[in-house]
């Protein structure tokens, strides 16, 4: 089995329009256009590949956070049945479920209503309405630290 850092390796010399870098986290920044590995975890493989995903599906930003699950599951399936068969890494679908289901519980602790604890919806980008009681709220980005909901006022 290849180790992390030959695949990098690979990959840098397959895709020369991409910037790689070693890092402590796995990230696409489209606008760096730089994929951020960190080849030390179990399945580094796995997360390398997905993060080329987006950048080769051209995944950019979100605009609801609903579409940000969407992204995350195109790019699995994307490194699942395009990259890995390429090369040589079998990414199994425990993996992919693993990974989008921290997605999808990331996306219901954002639309819970701090008030009343109903699942609300994305109004617009950023901001929730409960369906219950009409509680507004904001939220952050908390991809990356954590969640933080700001109660707005309702007229």
């Amino acid at each position: 089995m290849q180790s992390t850092l030959s695949l990098i390796n690979k990959l840098i010399k397959d895709y020369p329009e991409f910037n790689f870098v070693i890092s402590n986290d796995f990230l696409w920044s489209a606008a760096q256009n730089t994929i951020y590995i960190n080849p030390k975890p179990p399945k580094s493989r796995a997360y390398a590949l997905h993060e080329l995903s987006h950048a080769l599906l051209g995944h950019k930003g979100y605009t609801r956070d609903i579409n940000l699950l969407k992204l995350e599951r195109d790019a699995w399936e994307h490194a699942k049945t395009v990259l890995g068969p390429n090369y040589g890494i079998k990414i199994s679908e425990d993996t992919v479920q693993d990974n989008l289901e921290t997605y999808r519980d990331w996306l219901y602790e954002r639309s819970t209503c701090p008030e009343c604890q109903t699942t609300g919806i994305e109004a617009k980008e950023q901001h929730y309405r409960c369906l219950a009681c009409n509680h507004a709220w904001r939220v952050n980005e908390a991809r990356l630290c954590a969640l933080r909901r700001y109660s707005l006022q309702t007229k």
